[in-house]
């Protein structure tokens, strides 16, 4: 069972189950609130610095390394394994110096399929101060091994929102957000409407005022055809800048598109109905893009420079206000 629960997000789902393994990966669960049901161990000095109040509610089994080894499917296991009620962002308590450094940007990742991708995607959300990460349908579990290592405790300490359909994101989203997406399209380019078959994804919301509501139910993609009069989904135009210029008027989501296909139709829609931008990250011509957990730590790093900035700004105007 201890190997399904890491290798099967069917069991993972079934069970509500999520295994964790290391000494700060545990630790950082329990600190943030997560329910331990079984730790595995090998010596005892392993559950030395781990919270003792918590480790009292857990059942606890000691068994030989080799056991924790075979199980494993790290190269240097620590001999600490954990099994988790899986984790509800609603009740988590996050650490006081991550909300304490908390910016209005969200992330949303949008077909993010490696699972070392998106662990890094994570580590970096919670590095730049992100408010929470949304999770689009065919994103990797995020609960998945590989993920939780490459986040190195990220998921402990940010809410991470998976499993959405389109349909549901802007309801996890804050009135008034502005939604932009990272691109690779050169901002000089004509921009051009674009279509895509039906079936590439699911409708999205309209083009409409920047100033309405994201909270409203998206309304369905307007039908266009191509030149052999196959209907297909209007992808509509997104002003392209570049990413080091001014785009944080806050509150504000970015995009991250996955590796094999990019952006997916649903994504622009979203950034078109709330008057967001494509953000381009400039490279040497001839290189297609960016691998995307470079990307979103691209610019998500400088969304984090450009608001405290601003901060800082607005804190010199109020001590030396202008006099007119």
């Amino acid at each position: 069972k201890v190997v399904t629960i890491a290798k099967s997000k069917k069991f993972r789902d079934h069970h509500r189950k999520v295994l964790l393994e290391g000494h700060r990966l545990i630790k950082d669960a329990l600190e943030a609130g997560a329910v331990l049901q079984t730790l595995f161990f090998s010596t005892v000095g392993h559950l030395k610095e781990l919270p003792e109040a918590e480790l009292k509610r857990a059942n606890l089994v000691k068994v030989k390394f080799e056991d924790i080894k075979s199980w494993s499917d790290l190269v240097t296991p620590q001999g600490l394994i954990g099994i988790f009620s899986k984790p509800d962002h609603a009740k988590m308590s996050y650490p006081v110096t991550q909300l304490t450094s908390s910016l209005p940007v969200l992330l949303i990742c949008d077909n993010i399929r490696d699972p070392g991708n998106l662990g890094t995607i994570l580590r970096s959300a919670a590095g730049a101060g992100c408010e929470k990460v949304l999770l689009t349908k065919g994103c990797v579990d995020p609960w998945e091994p590989k993920v939780l290592r490459a986040g190195m405790g990220a998921h402990f300490r940010l809410p991470v929102i998976a499993n959405l359909d389109w349909e549901s994101v802007p309801s996890n989203l804050p009135a008034g957000v502005r939604v932009c997406v990272a691109d690779n399209k050169d901002p000089g380019a004509q921009a051009e409407t674009a279509s895509v078959p039906r079936g590439a994804g699911r409708d999205g919301s309209a083009p409409g005022n920047p100033k309405a509501p994201v909270k409203s139910k998206p309304k369905a993609a307007p039908e266009c055809k191509d030149e052999e009069g196959v209907a297909g989904v209007c992808i509509p135009e997104v002003a392209a800048q570049y990413y080091y210029e001014n785009w944080t008027q806050t509150p504000v989501a970015v995009v991250i598109g996955g590796e094999t296909h990019g952006l997916s139709p649903d994504a622009i829609q979203l950034a078109a109905s709330t008057g967001g931008k494509r953000l381009v990250i400039p490279v040497v011509p001839g290189v297609d893009s960016l691998n995307s957990a470079i990307a979103a730590g691209i610019v998500l790093f400088e969304g984090r420079r450009q608001l405290q900035w601003r901060h800082k700004q607005e804190d010199e105007s109020q001590k030396f206000p202008v006099v007119g």
